[in-house]
């Protein structure tokens, strides 16, 4: 069964630009498992995922590149 696409919506600590490298290629490489669109904005603190992609697989890919999540939430269904 394919999962409706969604949005997340993520605060996640990043202090350069090399921090929010990590996580837009952590983000890049999982586009063949389920994310169409993101974006990282290093400013704001905020990360932007759409896509069929699980909520939880997208908390893990963020987490391995060890950049602390602070608060989560789907803002679309």
């Amino acid at each position: 069964m394919v999962q409706a696409e969604q949005t997340y919506k993520f605060n996640v600590k990043m202090t350069c630009t090399g921090c929010s490298g990590l996580v837009a290629r952590a983000l890049h490489r999982a586009k063949g498992d389920g994310v169409r669109a993101f974006t990282v904005d290093l400013d704001r603190q905020e990360v932007t995922v759409t896509g069929t992609i699980p909520y939880d697989e997208v908390v893990a890919r963020i987490a391995r590149t060890g950049r602390v999540i602070q608060s989560g939430a789907i803002v679309r269904k």
